[in-house]
């Protein structure tokens, strides 16, 4: 039977068409000082697949492949070109990490690393708190999607330990739920930017400082520079977030026997978690390792989904049935093409010189915290950490590198607030609707508390940040 089309739903279709169309007409049609036709042509499609991925009139695996499929019909980009993205070491890194965040899903090993840090530490709210801020983090780099790892692993436990403790959305909200819904979301986007592979945008963004400011940016690089901002943010936004929401219950024990009897139910633990303790240890070896033995981190996380392919803790049908693994793999490839084809054709020098022409002759010390500050706050526009990413850090760390900030400081500061952004809205990622929708928190409080985190993690970022970074040699 087929189903009724509602009238409202389509106008609103329409209207988010024509919020795409519109902008990438004027960008061909529009003469743009130092921009060709040819130019223009690239940028009006990579304009309108930017703007679709923020107005989602169709998923966004559909927009990119639109997009790759005109620029090769057109003429704009030659076919063997538009087709290169699916070479990107980048993209199968993506794609290899999905697998492992599908096999720490079927094992159930996310749930109990969850419940055994509960039972462990949560002696106090506040301590409850940091146990699933710490399942977070050890999660953090297998699982590269924070709507993954937070709306499917921690929300539902960190909901069953709420309502174990008698904490329900409503009156009795402020008992527990409302700190622990907090603790746990504004944990899971701090995860995702301390790794690599914490967040599905991020190895595009080192795709993008490779392509742009010639920097690569390994998994041991990465977290080098996260380590200590990322640990004093985990430590002190709790806090912050313990008195802006303190909760009202004091014991702690029912959570805790909550998270024994969910141990018990689990069992002990099976040959194919201990397999994929192994092969996760094995491959994140291999990926601090890299700069020694030289083997490409994809390449290193395809050897670990082999051996869990082999050893039957994933199935083909699960490599099969991933859908979010294959979506990533069809929009992120024409994403970082589009990319690489603005800087080769010069786009994106001549936008950045002239959107950013008011920082010149700023030093750097100035510029660079100037556009990280807009670049976090610009997130109260976007509903995606990664249409965020994909639109607006090509010309940020073009005009960041234009200013003379070292391009490792630059390249990783964008990489960062490309997460820490999340803090900001109820809808500004994947995971933040979840969480923000079991009702503990209001849409005010909710605004409020997630604009004085961007405050704190800015002091962390660029204070501590940038100390820690010059003690590194990055500056």
């Amino acid at each position: 039977m087929s189903r009724p089309i509602d009238p409202a739903a389509r106008r609103g279709t329409s209207w988010r068409w024509l919020a795409v169309l519109l902008p990438g007409v004027l960008v061909w049609a529009v003469p743009w000082p130092g921009l060709s036709l040819p130019q223009r042509e690239l940028l009006a499609v990579f304009v309108a697949t930017i703007i679709a991925l923020v107005a989602h009139p169709v998923p966004m695996g559909v927009s990119a492949l639109t997009a790759m499929t005109l620029l090769a019909v057109t003429g704009i980009v030659p076919p063997a070109r538009v087709l290169s993205g699916f070479s990107n070491l980048t993209v199968w890194l993506v794609f290899s990490a999905f697998l492992f965040a599908r096999a720490v899903t079927v094992t159930q090993l996310g749930q109990r690393i969850a419940f055994l840090f509960i039972n462990r530490f949560g002696k106090s709210t506040l301590s409850l708190g940091y146990s699933l801020v710490a399942a977070d983090v050890a999660l953090a780099p297998f699982v590269p999607s924070d709507t993954a790892r937070g709306g499917s692993i921690m929300y539902p436990i960190t909901r069953s330990v709420a309502e174990a403790a008698g904490s329900a959305p409503g009156p009795t909200a402020g008992k527990l739920g409302a700190f622990l819904m907090l603790a746990s979301f504004h944990a899971t986007y701090t995860a995702s930017g301390m790794f690599l592979t914490g967040m599905a945008a991020n190895p595009v963004i080192a795709g993008f400082a490779r392509q742009l400011g010639g920097v690569e940016l390994t998994w041991l690089r990465w977290i080098e520079g996260s380590i200590l901002p990322g640990l004093l943010t985990l430590t002190l936004v709790p806090l912050l977030l313990h008195r802006l929401a303190r909760p009202a219950l004091a014991d702690t024990e029912p959570a805790r026997a909550h998270a024994r009897a969910a141990l018990a139910g689990l069992g002990p633990m099976k040959p194919a978690e201990w397999c994929l303790v192994v092969v996760m240890l094995l491959v994140m070896a291999g990926w601090i390792t890299s700069p020694y033995h030289g083997i490409p981190n994809a390449f290193i996380a395809l050897a670990g989904v082999s051996v869990l392919l082999l050893c039957g803790v994933l199935t083909w049908e699960d490599l099969l049935g991933e859908r979010r693994a294959w979506d990533a793999l069809i929009w992120f490839a024409p994403l970082l093409m589009m990319a690489s084809e603005l800087q080769e054709t010069g786009i994106i020098g001549v936008l950045s010189r002239s959107l950013f022409a008011g920082l010149h002759g700023w030093p750097w010390v100035a510029a660079l915290p100037a556009l990280l500050i807009a670049y976090l706050y610009l997130h109260y526009g976007f509903a995606s950490m990664t249409a965020h990413v994909s639109a607006l850090y090509p010309g940020f760390i073009t005009a960041a590198l234009a200013a003379g900030a070292p391009p490792l400081v630059a390249a990783l500061g964008l990489a960062y607030f490309s997460n820490l952004n999340a803090s900001l809205t109820h809808y500004g990622t994947g995971s933040a609707p979840i969480f923000f929708g079991a009702g503990y928190v209001p849409q005010g409080t909710w605004w409020r508390i997630g604009f004085l985190v961007s405050v704190l993690n800015l002091v962390i970022w660029l204070g501590i940040g940038m100390l820690w970074w010059k003690l590194l040699g990055w500056w």
